[in-house]
This record gives structure tokens, C-alpha cells and sequence, in this order.
């Protein structure tokens, strides 16, 4: 096919296959990254839970750099440090709020990168496709028109190349989209876990710190 196409619908099928390969790279990188932040989550958790001070805490979450919530732990045991330091007691629960949000905020966007890229690949790569097929039967067709002949064996490869750029836009969109709904589910499904734990983190912090 490759062979007997102009150099546009060539083009076409090199974006939508670099499309198509990156897309497939950003899934399984996702993958391992999503999987590997679940698992660290639920041992820091099991860790967090057990400890019954927070430099206890702090000193085991070494272990687990992989999970979102030591990295909003982080943000909030600096904060308590901080209060700590200079009052002996936690004096402004508002600002340790809010710093656990930015914690959140933070580990959100991380485990958002490269979600754009395949929500335009989901969007662009039918329409990239689209593309090559109307370029590919415009061409058949003007072959028909140069031979003057009227058989399929005259204008059936050229409609083939063009439908085989709608399959490769297809074959480069579907998993881009599917995927992109799982992790948008899942990256959601850890926001609402990281907002309960700065709910613990509060009511441990007030509790080891009350004055």
C-alpha cells in the first residue's frame, strides 16, 4: 500500500503511526505509574496509621516516595513543623488546610501529564485519517477518470489505500480514547483518596499536637 500511494496519503499514515506509537508509550508509562502510586498509597497508609508521631511518620514515608500522599503528607507535616516550632501547638488549622490542598493540587497535575495528548489524539487522529481517505479516493478516482476504464481492478487499490487511512485514524484514536476515560476515572478515584487522607492528616495532626 505504501508503495503504490502519493507522498500525502504516505504522510498521512506516518503522522497517524507516530500518533498511534506515542499514544501507546503514554499508556503503558501511565500504566506503571498509576499501579505502582496505588500500591506505595496503601503501604504508606497501613504506615500512617500504626505511627503515633509524626517524625515517626515522616522518617517511614522514605519508603514509599512513589505514593501521592507522601507528598501531600510532606506539605502538611512542613506546615505543622513550622507551627510547631514557633507556638508549640498547631495555631493556624486554616493554613495547614490549605497547604494540603496545594499538596493535592500538586500530585493531581502530575498524575494528569501527558492526559492531553491522548485526548488529541482521540480527537484529531479520525479526522487526520478522514483526511487521507478523501485525498485516497479523489485519486482513485482520477485514475479512473486518466484509463477510461470502469473495472474495480482500476480504482480498487487506490479506494483501498483510502480506507486504510480511516482504519489506521481508528486504530490510533479508539485506544487513546478508552484510555483517557481510565485514567481520568482512576487519576479521580486517588484525588477523592488524597482528600480523605488530609482529613486523617488534620485529625492526627490535632491530636499529637493539641494545645
Amino acid at each position: 500500500m505504501v508503495r503504490s500511494s502519493e507522498p500525502i496519503p504516505i504522510a498521512v499514515m506516518a503522522v497517524l503511526a507516530l500518533f498511534s506509537l506515542f499514544s501507546w508509550t503514554v499508556i503503558f508509562s501511565k500504566l506503571f505509574t498509576l499501579r505502582r502510586a496505588a500500591s506505595a498509597n496503601r503501604k504508606f497508609l497501613r504506615a500512617f496509621r500504626k505511627a503515633d508521631r509524626m517524625d515517626a511518620i515522616a522518617a517511614a514515608s522514605q519508603q514509599f516516595t512513589a505514593a501521592p500522599l507522601v507528598a501531600v503528607f510532606d506539605f502538611g507535616y512542613g506546615e505543622v513543623h513550622r507551627q510547631v516550632t514557633k507556638r508549640g501547638s498547631i495555631s493556624n488549622p486554616v493554613a495547614l488546610e490549605r497547604t494540603l490542598q496545594l499538596g493535592i493540587s500538586e500530585e493531581i497535575s502530575k498524575l494528569e501529564r501527558n492526559m492531553s495528548w491522548l485526548a488529541t489524539a482521540a480527537t484529531i487522529s479520525p479526522f487526520i485519517g478522514l483526511f487521507g481517505t478523501v485525498f485516497g479516493i479523489i485519486d482513485a478516482f482520477q485514475a479512473l477518470g486518466l484509463s477510461g476504464s470502469t473495472s474495480m481492478r482500476t480504482v480498487g487499490p487506490g479506494i483501498a489505500n483510502a480506507l486504510f487511512a480511516t482504519a489506521l485514524g481508528l486504530f490510533a484514536a479508539i485506544p487513546a480514547a478508552v484510555f483517557y476515560n481510565y485514567f481520568g476515572n482512576s487519576i479521580k478515584v486517588m484525588g477523592t483518596r488524597m482528600e480523605d487522607f488530609s482529613l486523617e492528616f488534620l485529625n492526627a495532626a490535632e491530636r499529637m499536637f493539641e494545645g
